[in-house]
């Protein structure tokens, strides 16, 4: 087995290659994942944002939509930004007609819970396991969690509302990362895939 972490972006949407950069700037191997034989490749997988209906309809059409679900299941660590995190939720609050989720997080997702594109914004968010300044969140017509379940952990909130969500081997934010410069996230979630090849190993 190669030392090199291998960690793939789903490549249906969104900001594909931001991602890219965040990952290998955290010491992974990045890969671009449109196909289930790539899916099954990869150690780890980040959902990007964009637009999360038209993602679950593309993760259905490309044939991806069950075998994310297997692997998610299974355990394989996987991060959602934006889109991503609607993507990872259990339940989404206000979903368009037949979209479907990944799901993997016992969470409850409002979509656009932050308005609409010219509503985005930045702003200092503080996410627990990444040390030093808060992150830099980029806010783009971002879903909040209104609620999580037992098994989920708050890791960050803003104003008043729950941002950054993990379980397990599932990591989701509302905000974009991969957009700042700032890859501390990115090299929280790459820590989680070492952890779990580690664990895998022993």
């Amino acid at each position: 087995m190669s030392d090199a972490l291998v960690i793939g972006v789903l490549a249906l949407q969104g900001d594909v290659r931001e991602h890219l950069v965040a990952l290998a700037a955290a010491d992974a191997v990045a890969r671009p994942v449109r196909r289930p034989e790539e899916l099954a490749e990869v150690d780890g997988l980040v959902i990007p944002g964009g637009e999360s209906t038209t993602i679950s309809k593309l993760a259905v059409l490309f044939g991806l939509m069950e075998p994310l679900r297997a692997r998610v299941r299974d355990g394989m660590p996987v991060y959602g930004t934006c889109a991503g995190m609607i993507m990872l939720a259990d339940k989404i609050l206000d979903p368009r007609s037949g979209q479907e989720t990944v799901g993997g997080i016992d969470m409850i997702v409002r979509r656009n819970a932050f308005g609409r594109q010219n509503e985005s914004f930045e702003a200092a968010v503080d996410v627990k396991g990444v040390t030093g300044d808060p992150v830099e969140g980029v806010f783009i017509r971002a879903p909040w969690v209104e609620s999580v379940g037992a098994g989920a952990e708050v890791l960050a909130e803003h104003g008043g509302h729950i941002v950054a969500v993990r379980q397990g081997n599932a990591l989701a934010t509302s905000f974009h990362p991969e957009l700042t410069g700032d890859h501390r996230v990115h090299a929280l979630f790459v820590d989680l895939v070492r952890a779990k090849r580690t664990a895998e190993s022993l």
